[in-house]
């Protein structure tokens, strides 16, 4: 095998691989879990302002 034909299937197997993740990310099996990802940040500022909120009181 030469050189040009390892990297044409490297650069098949790269194309795939990047195509597979592609087709993960935006399946609609996993959106709700990147919206709850999403939010996660968020979710700590609630509990945060919940907490000073019963200081306060």
């Amino acid at each position: 095998m030469d050189q040009g034909l390892i990297g044409t299937i490297f650069t098949i197997v790269v194309f795939v691989c990047f195509a597979g993740v592609v087709w993960w990310a935006f399946s609609g099996r996993n959106k709700k879990k990147f919206d709850d990802a999403a939010n996660l940040p968020f979710a700590d500022e609630d509990k945060e302002r919940i907490k000073k909120d019963k200081r306060e009181s």
